[in-house]
């Protein structure tokens, strides 16, 4: 006999004992009220439905599944992405339940880590969280980062769905990400560098060795090495470069950026995050094959591939999930992971990482 529950404003009622435990001790649908009363949450109630495990009365008369849908869609925004969610992770077997104050949460989902939890709530889950988004939305890196700390403090894994316009979901892990290597730093020699259009190279053959060798910097050039302005701005900081033009003109730290910032406009971000990495112990090298700023190694190549690609984004970055899913992809399929740097007021530096998941 099919379960029967009563539509009471944005909520499906189930009051029969032998209903309410075949819903929430079984399937963990619902929120139980008391032993005898069990709400059930729309995305829940149109689910099952669909499933043919519930008939939805309202003043005793039957509700079909298309005027449920409609009322819920009246109730809950983006009701059709995040039902297409529920459904998907529940017919793969996964116990979600619906968040209820969504709105100040910023989950549509959570899911126990364990079946056997018995949890009061979304505050107590200790588990995975869940939120959808549409292919037309935004990837908010600000309140990215807000979210995966607030969730880090309950113990929850932070799950990104995306929903596009024919109803395909991906899943991406989202997470902070502790970048570290095991490169230690060396001391360098004072050297000269040259000024090209956009690169300095280094002719004294033995000061090119030793940064190449030694760090990774730069690129062979002849016996010497062609630097990329991130690393000549960097080593020029750190007292190492001295860069002057071809005609032998001294070029200082501030006119060097200057002239480095008419052709990236956004140098000052990527040297703050170059830095960082390096100071993590890190090999950092150009990643422009790859679509991003960098692509960095723990150790040094040739010894492993880069790790990592890092891209370098302001502290209020909002990007297309188009973009964001060539980035991830992309990042996948040459066994790397895409790490977006989101640079601060105060030049900190904090990395968030998206993978993509099969639940």
């Amino acid at each position: 006999m099919l379960i029967s529950g009563e539509l009471v404003k944005n909520r499906i009622v189930v009051k029969k004992p032998r209903d309410v435990g075949r819903l929430y001790s079984k399937s963990r649908f619902g929120r139980l009220i008391n032993k005898n009363k069990l709400h059930l949450d729309l995305v829940e109630g149109v689910f099952l439905v669909d499933q043919g495990k519930i008939r939805v009365f309202q003043d005793k008369k039957e509700i079909s599944f298309q005027e449920l849908v409609r009322v819920a869609v009246q109730q809950i925004p983006e009701f059709e992405i995040k039902y297409l969610v529920f459904k998907d992770l529940r017919n793969r077997g996964l116990l979600v339940k619906p968040v209820e104050d969504e709105t100040k949460k910023r989950v549509s989902f959570y899911q126990f880590k364990q079946k056997k939890d018995k949890c009061k709530g979304y505050d107590t889950v200790n588990g995975v969280v869940v939120s959808v988004f549409s292919e037309r939305g935004f990837f908010d890196i600000e309140q990215t980062e807000k979210l995966i700390k607030e969730e880090i403090e309950r113990g929850n894994d932070l799950w990104f769905a995306i929903v596009d316009e024919e109803g395909d979901i991906t899943y991406y892990m989202v997470s902070m990400v502790d970048i570290k290597g095991g490169i230690a730093s060396h001391v360098f020699p004072k050297c000269r560098g040259f000024l090209l259009k956009n690169r300095v190279v280094v002719f004294d053959e033995k000061a090119s060795k030793m940064l190449f060798d030694k760090e990774f910097f730069g690129k062979p050039f002849g016996s010497g090495l062609q630097l990329s302005m991130v690393e000549a701005l960097y080593l020029s900081h750190n007292g190492v470069l001295v860069v002057r033009t071809l005609n032998g003109e001294k070029v200082s730290n501030k006119k060097l950026k200057e002239l480095i910032e008419k052709v990236q406009p956004d140098i000052k971000s990527r040297v703050i995050v170059y830095k960082d990495l390096k100071q993590r112990g890190l090999i950092v090298k150009t990643g422009f094959k790859f679509g991003t700023h960098f692509r960095v190694y723990k150790r040094k190549p040739g010894l492993t591939h880069a790790e990592y690609l890092v891209h370098v984004v302001d502290k209020r970055y909002r990007g297309v999930w188009a973009e964001i899913s060539r980035a991830v992809r992309l990042a996948h399929s040459v066994n790397k992971e895409i790490v977006f740097a989101r640079v601060n007021d105060d030049e900190r530096v904090e990395y968030i990482g998206l993978g993509r998941l099969r639940p």
